[in-house]
């Protein structure tokens, strides 16, 4: 079905591979497409609660996207690319109500750290390695770098980086707050299960809200308080409200 990814369900957990070791998984016009798609039918699928996104192999979870496709841009077709990309694929991960993990095996390189940034959270190996490199190929992120890692990191810490095209090692992630949690290559894909499972416990309606709401006080012209208030308000209208109060008060746990 897909040439460059894999996409399985478990137990309501959606996991999507980048599957292109050969070339270290880095993202071309058509795996990007293909990432869309699965993201879309895991969004689509009221039965998967988590999706999972990862990359083949123990070297990379996506070292950059593929420089040979637009070597030769135009100017005009450098702002499509970009454009088409954020809307196809980065934007709409960080904005699916179905939440998002990356686990990042590996090198993490541009578009790849822009696809993990895209994620509503990140955990990563212990060998991961994270940057922008892209003004050493005299351009810049285009898939959202220069906006998510200053969110992120804040914003001396995101010019550092950008500007030096570095890579940061995983501890460095961490204190950064660019990662979550650190563990071994074999443990990562199991602990993105676990936080997944920890997820799966709560309120699928409320959890897509609140990304709703925390992603609103990142918006230009978009006052994230308003939004909390009418997503609180929304909230009291579902089944998982008077689902989850009741058993609060009937001292059980909630079926969501």
């Amino acid at each position: 079905m897909y040439n460059n990814i894999l996409s399985e369900t478990s137990d309501s957990i959606t996991t999507i591979t980048i599957n292109r070791p050969s070339k270290l998984n880095a993202l071309n016009k058509e795996t990007i497409e293909e990432l869309h798609t699965a993201f879309a039918k895991a969004e689509e699928d009221t039965d998967v609660r988590v999706v999972i996104i990862t990359g083949s192999g123990e070297k990379a979870f996506v070292a950059g996207a593929d420089i040979s496709e637009f070597a030769n841009f135009s100017e005009e077709q450098g702002a499509e690319l970009a454009r088409k990309g954020q809307e196809l694929l980065f934007d709409y991960v960080a904005e699916m109500g179905t939440p998002v993990i990356a686990a990042v095996n590996g090198f993490a390189l541009g578009g790849g750290l822009e696809l993990a940034m895209a994620a509503h959270f990140r955990i990563a190996s212990d060998n991961a390695r994270m940057g922008l490199p892209e003004v050493s190929l005299g351009v810049i992120p285009g898939y959202g770098g220069t906006q998510r890692l200053p969110q992120l990191v804040g914003k001396g810490r995101a010019m550092e980086m950008i500007m030096t095209a570095g890579m940061i090692d995983a501890n460095t992630a961490l204190e950064y707050g660019l990662i979550n949690h650190i563990t071994a290559q074999e443990e990562l894909v199991p602990l993105a299960n676990k936080l997944g499972g920890k997820i799966m416990r709560n309120s699928p309606m409320a959890i897509a809200a609140a990304i709703n709401a925390v992603n609103a006080g990142y918006e230009n012209g978009v006052d994230g308080f308003d939004t909390e208030i009418e997503e609180f308000g929304g909230c009291f209208g579902t089944e998982d409200f008077t689902e989850g109060t009741t058993a609060f008060l009937e001292k059980r746990k909630a079926e969501f």
